[in-house]
């Protein structure tokens, strides 16, 4: 598929529309724009830079996804047509590139697609998104669905806000540190020694290493910045391999205060969106593949992948996740209970709100118990500096007074 960008005149508010749509050829592209009440103007291929520039600038954000799922959902239960419905959500649209979306979606379904292949053309769907949909428009309650959809997508989005918090003081306080040891290095050390310099005195060992340090960092730091980025785009591309995605989940899990706060979060997302499937009427084994895609931890997804397999086999899915090292006991447990009541749907969303709350109260923790140790941090780092500088200072006034 490629991408066009085109003015085009809307026959029924008679206004100039631009923007881009996305097609085998040109001709293709003339015709879904025709289909959506769109007269072509100008068509041409968007350049690799345009869209670069415009994946940047424009991206469809969760909130974004979650009104037009909302919207679309009110239309529906009002009952609208969907195509109808899917028409008055796009002109209530701000987003760009949503907008475009909406408009290639309800030229796939004016052409006979269901909503959920019309969705699966689209890479901000996912699966879930997508299963849900397709599992509404075989029941006939497409609205429901949706809201349910939209319910997942904002917990999703505050757990995930959540998590992202706590990162961020401990982030700030180390961002702090290194700017405090540039500007040490960089501004003060020089000093103390060309003070020594000029009374032909040895500089201690401490302060020797940091005149060393300041003096890589004053002529090297081109160097050492480019490194750093160079480490960065390394270490982003290894993680898209799967050797790499494997290893920086495993660390996730694994790692000092943070490994049990990523544990609960990947089984809120499992039971979550297992409660919300089911709900829906998606089968099991449906159930535990998009499940485990949506935990966002590869390793985490093996798991359940192993217990999906035996779940096919015939057992039970409770026993099938018991077993499985990096499934929380609590899941299995409540999910047993589900499966002896007939509600396993309830059970898991159970579990997913226990989980959500320990999320909670892990990031309160965390925060409570990281502050005083990035404050010892802090000081050392501050008072080795400043022993570094004073150490001399106090060296050659002893030096003089005898």
């Amino acid at each position: 598929m490629l991408t066009f960008a085109y003015s085009a005149r809307d026959t029924a508010t008679n206004k100039i529309v631009k923007s881009t749509i996305q097609a085998e050829s040109e001709k293709t592209a003339a015709k879904l724009l025709m289909a959506q009440n769109l007269v072509p103007i100008e068509i041409a291929p968007e350049t690799k830079a345009e869209s670069i520039v415009a994946r940047l600038t424009n991206k469809v954000s969760v909130k974004d996804k979650v009104i037009f799922t909302r919207q679309l959902a009110t239309m529906i239960n009002a009952g609208l047509p969907l195509t109808q419905s899917l028409h008055t959500v796009q002109e209530q649209t701000l987003n760009k590139k949503l907008k475009t979306i909406i408009q290639e979606i309800i030229a796939s379904v004016e052409g006979g697609s269901t909503l959920a292949d019309a969705f699966a053309k689209h890479d901000i769907f996912g699966d879930l998104f997508i299963a849900l949909v397709s599992a509404g428009e075989a029941s006939g309650t497409l609205d429901k669905s949706l809201e349910r959809i939209a319910n997942q997508q904002e917990k999703d989005a505050e757990i995930a806000s959540k998590v992202k918090g706590a990162l961020v003081y401990p982030a700030i306080v180390l961002v702090v540190i290194v700017l405090v040891i540039v500007f040490m290095l960089t501004t003060v050390v020089p000093q103390i020694e060309n003070l020594y310099k000029s009374m032909n005195k040895q500089l201690p060992f401490l302060t020797m290493i940091m005149v060393g340090a300041g003096h890589i960092v004053s002529n090297f730091w081109w160097l050492i910045l480019a490194g750093m980025i160079a480490l960065v785009v390394y270490i982003r591309r290894y993680a898209k391999t799967d050797t790499g995605r494997k290893q920086l989940d495993t660390i996730k899990l694994n790692i000092p205060m943070f490994g049990d706060l990523f544990r609960k979060l990947y089984m809120a997302r499992f039971a979550r969106t297992g409660e919300t499937l089911l709900m829906s009427g998606v089968p099991m084994l449906d159930m535990m593949r998009i499940s485990g895609r949506s935990v966002g931890n590869v390793v985490v997804k093996t798991s359940i992948d192993h217990a999906q397999e035996k779940v096919k086999a015939g057992k039970p899915l409770s026993s099938s996740l018991r077993v499985e090292p990096y499934v929380m006991p609590l899941v299995p447990q409540m999910i047993g209970i589900g499966e002896q009541s007939g509600a396993i749907d309830t059970m898991m969303g159970k579990a997913a709100t226990f989980y959500e709350n320990e999320v909670d109260n892990s990031i309160k923790s965390i925060s409570t118990a990281i502050e005083p140790i990035l404050m010892v941090a802090l000081a050392v780092v501050a008072g080795g500096m400043v022993g570094a500088i004073l150490l001399p200072i106090y060296t050659l006034i002893g030096s003089n007074g005898t």
